[in-house]
């Protein structure tokens, strides 16, 4: 194989960034790395979006980078509950070392536990925002 390809991050699009920055790093651990406002004509043919005035949080866990993104401006399309097999990224997966503690974090910091979802080694939880992501207990 030719060349070298390395995961960097996977974008994430919130609605209130402070609020998805509280989220990730009290309930799930993340740490600050970075905070971008990138120029709207670069960001804007990239990402093929009008004026996004974007603002973009990066937060680490271990080698994992999240990048937060917020779009300051009239327009964006509202949020759009997706099911699990639905072609696209369906959600984050995530090992804790303590699962009831982590869905106390998870509530406390604004997300929500889908309790019918929880299997014992395994549950889903959405973000303040809506996004799925998947907690399973260390073994």
């Amino acid at each position: 194989m030719a060349g070298m390809t390395v995961v960097n991050h996977v974008g994430l699009c919130v609605t209130d960034l402070d609020r998805a920055r509280r989220f990730y790093t009290e309930a799930l651990g993340f740490t600050f790395v970075r905070e971008l406002q990138p120029p709207d004509a670069l960001t804007g043919q990239l990402l093929e979006i009008d004026q996004p005035n974007l603002t973009a949080v990066y937060l680490a866990l271990g080698d994992f980078t999240l990048e937060l993104l917020h779009y300051d401006r009239a327009g964006n399309p509202a949020f759009r509950a997706r099911v699990m097999n639905e072609p696209g990224l369906t959600h984050l997966s995530l090992t804790v070392d303590d699962l009831p503690t982590a869905l106390d974090r998870v509530r406390a910091a604004g997300g929500s536990v889908l309790d019918p979802t929880n299997v014992g080694v395994a549950v889903l939880v959405r973000d303040p925002d809506g996004q799925l992501v998947e907690l399973l207990a260390a073994r």
